[in-house]
């Protein structure tokens, strides 16, 4: 008989060790931007090298995880803490050097803690896979923040206002089909099932003692 801790996957793999690189590079792109002040070229440019490399990594990490049998608690703590990190000090670093409007990361942070929430309220239930509006979200937003964080010209810059408004448009969207989610997963699960049925036996057995003869 196979022992379940042998099949276990390692901690120390390749999907964590792109997970935990992805959080290292937090910081660094945070320290270009800052020392860049908004205007500074190539402190820019190397602030969005650094978010780019970053998401790059969360294009694999959990492909990997999933194809090698790589899956680990850590990766799935640390995997969704990485990305809120990376987006959540890319766009409040963009605010701060008044780069891009406050409301926009106010609606989009607000939006990502929200659903990281929800992933713990229903986590007994089961997990909600990502969909596909969730994966254009993060395209978008990627390509949103990239195209903020470089220092493009005017003609260029000009749509990255309308990038942003697609990026935020559908982050809020599918926030509210996560929602909905949610809820269903919720009153439809197995164990959502199982616990209306022990309440439905515990609501009746009273009644049957009383009409026993």
């Amino acid at each position: 008989m196979t022992d379940p801790a042998r099949t276990r996957p390692p901690l120390v793999n390749i999907a964590n060790a792109l997970t935990v690189a992805r959080l290292a590079l937090v910081p660094v792109m945070v320290a270009a931007l800052v020392a860049s002040g908004g205007t500074h070229v190539g402190w820019r440019i190397a602030a969005c090298v650094a978010f780019c490399v970053a998401s790059v990594t969360d294009l694999y990490d959990g492909k990997l995880a999933r194809s090698r049998n790589l899956v680990t608690p850590f990766g799935q703590v640390a995997d969704p803490i990485a990305d809120k990190a990376l987006t959540g000090a890319a766009l409040v670093g963009l605010s701060w050097l008044d780069l891009l409007p406050w409301w926009v990361t106010v609606v989009v942070l607000t939006r990502e803690v929200g659903v990281t929430l929800l992933r713990f309220w229903v986590i007994r239930h089961g997990v909600i896979p990502a969909s596909r509006g969730g994966k254009l979200k993060t395209v978008l937003q990627v390509l949103a923040i990239a195209w903020y964080l470089l220092p493009l010209p005017g003609f260029l810059a000009a749509l990255g206002p309308w990038i942003m408004g697609a990026a935020v448009v559908v982050t809020v969207a599918t926030g509210a089909d996560y929602v909905v989610r949610a809820l269903t997963l919720r009153r439809t699960s197995p164990r959502a099932v199982a616990a209306r049925a022990a309440r439905s036996r515990a609501a009746a057995a009273p009644m049957a003692k009383r009409d026993a003869p």
